[in-house]
């Protein structure tokens, strides 16, 4: 008896010994899985309908942004503008991004009062040009932005930076960023060209979004800007070249490059005739902003819930 009572005493330090046995990383990996596979024994029924809700919700929402974008176009560019434009600030508060913040902070600004003079009524005849020129350089600067940044990942992906005894990592983050700015202010830039483009045309009557013009165009007047193409020599305007689109009407060059480049518009501010992009841009080296303004569309509409079609 004293034996047994030796050793229902001695049986307590080999229990706080084999508790404190510390486990390799392997063993204690294999038993969390075995507590998380015991913990959801039996819910496989569970997982399948929520897979099944969650595949149900996703084609019921594509369904309805699909009849919500072709219904009202307007307002689904709209919302999923302001979706680009305000979720990032969110994200770079968030992570104190600060540089990605004051860049945005003086993109905002700028085009903040570049849409107030857009949207007033009655509409200068220098506000169009002013709209475009500020649109357009955005757009050259996304441009640049992007290639410099596709190139920089090219670079680095092709080993070139250990030639200049730069990191992978620097040169790497260099090019994604770049890249990054390139894109989100190249299509910010076009869709806020869009609706100014828009407000100016509609404000100024030659242009109606649905339905007919409220004024008549004459044949010495740009439907873009509303400013007289051919000016006197004792009136006030600008002279430049003028273009003339397959349904005879004639534009001031700059105008009607901004309509249909910078402000997405592929129709006649008139009469809505199709234009011919390929036509208005014969110089080899400027087709490819136009190939860039078509990568900036559809990146718009893959990032702003793009619909399955």
């Amino acid at each position: 008896m004293a034996a047994g009572a030796a050793g229902r005493g001695a049986a307590p330090p080999q229990q706080e010994q084999i508790s404190q046995t510390k486990l390799s990383v392997d063993d204690e990996w294999n038993l969390q899985q075995e507590k998380m596979y015991r913990m959801h024994r039996g819910h496989e029924s569970m997982h399948v309908e929520m897979i099944l809700i969650f595949l149900c919700t996703l084609v019921i929402a594509q369904i309805v942004l699909v009849q919500w974008r072709q219904r009202h176009g307007q307002s689904y560019n709209l919302v999923t503008l302001l979706q680009m434009w305000v979720v990032p600030l969110y994200f770079t508060i968030k992570l104190y991004w600060w540089r990605f913040l004051s860049m945005w902070g003086m993109f905002s600004a700028i085009t903040s009062y570049i849409l107030f003079r857009a949207t007033r009524k009655p509409l200068s005849g220098r506000t169009p040009r002013l709209v475009y020129k500020w649109f357009l350089l955005i757009y050259k600067l996304s441009y640049a932005f992007g290639v410099v940044g596709y190139l920089a990942i090219m670079f680095t992906m092709c080993g070139f930076n250990l030639f200049f005894k730069i990191k992978a990592r620097d040169s790497m983050d260099f090019g994604i960023v770049s890249l990054f700015y390139g894109l989100y202010y190249g299509v910010m830039g076009r869709d806020f060209a869009e609706i100014c483009s828009d407000y100016m045309a509609s404000t100024i009557g030659f242009y109606s979004m649905s339905g007919m013009p409220t004024r008549s165009l004459g044949d010495n007047v740009c439907a873009v800007c509303g400013q007289k193409i051919i000016v006197e020599l004792d009136e006030e305007g600008l002279i430049e070249n003028t273009y003339q689109l397959s349904c005879n009407h004639v534009f001031h060059e700059f105008c009607i490059r901004g309509w249909c480049i910078v402000g997405k518009k592929q129709t006649c501010p008139y009469c809505k005739e199709k234009v011919d992009l390929k036509r208005m841009i014969s110089n080899p080296w400027e087709r490819t902003h136009f190939l860039y303004g078509q990568i900036l569309d559809w990146l718009r509409y893959l990032v702003a819930w793009q619909p399955v079609r």
